[in-house]
């Protein structure tokens, strides 16, 4: 493993182990890779050197950039762990590996991907609802995967399941710069629990 500096600022991403039956999920995960290089955000994600996972890690490398991986032990032949990374933390469970990805990250991407990606990301916008973190969580919606997600989350909003400013949480992009720039200068996100007394209305 390299002895790369980390970067002051890292984004956790997110994504399938699988690559998908589109194209653009697999150019767009590149893309996203090469961009955190460049910009010099660093990357961490669940260790795998497959599917979506496996291409942005790889791009992110071969842009000269830094990544970390953490995979639990169980999945560590599973998943095939990527060994070409800065920094690959195994851990004995799930819960571990989120709890670690969360503390080492600024901010959260969820790419395409399937159960896994849907659980990681809806437990760190609860953990946002909860006041355990103010970091920005972000939808990169590559090739609309994510719309009819976005169309159950405004139900969830109608249905006053989800109030209108929990929902803000989550912001959605097609452009991973744009995503980036976001993360700069996120709006201010002010933290409530509802069953302890608050705004709600």
């Amino acid at each position: 493993m390299s002895a790369q500096e980390r970067p002051a600022f890292n984004v956790c991403v997110f994504c399938g182990s699988s690559p998908g039956v589109r194209s653009e999920y697999r150019t767009m995960a590149r893309k996203l890779g090469g961009l955190l290089a460049r910009e010099e955000v660093g990357l961490v994600y669940g260790g795998a050197s497959v599917g979506l996972m496996g291409e942005v890690a790889n791009a992110c490398l071969e842009a000269g950039g830094y990544v970390e991986g953490v995979i639990p032990d169980g999945l560590f032949a599973k998943e095939v762990a990527h060994t070409g990374l800065n920094q690959l933390f195994v851990v004995e469970s799930m819960h571990a590996r989120k709890a670690l990805m969360a503390r080492q990250s600024d901010a959260f991407v969820a790419m395409p991907g399937g159960f896994g990606t849907l659980e990681e990301l809806f437990e760190v916008i609860t953990w946002s609802q909860l006041g355990i973190h103010q970091k920005p969580i972000a939808l990169f919606n590559v090739a609309g995967y994510y719309d009819p997600l976005l169309s159950f989350l405004e139900k969830a909003v109608t249905e006053q399941f989800i109030p209108a400013h929990h929902r803000q949480r989550v912001s959605t992009f097609s452009d991973p710069a744009s995503m980036l720039s976001s993360f700069r200068s996120p709006a201010p996100v002010t933290p409530t629990i509802p069953w302890l007394g608050s705004d709600e209305t």
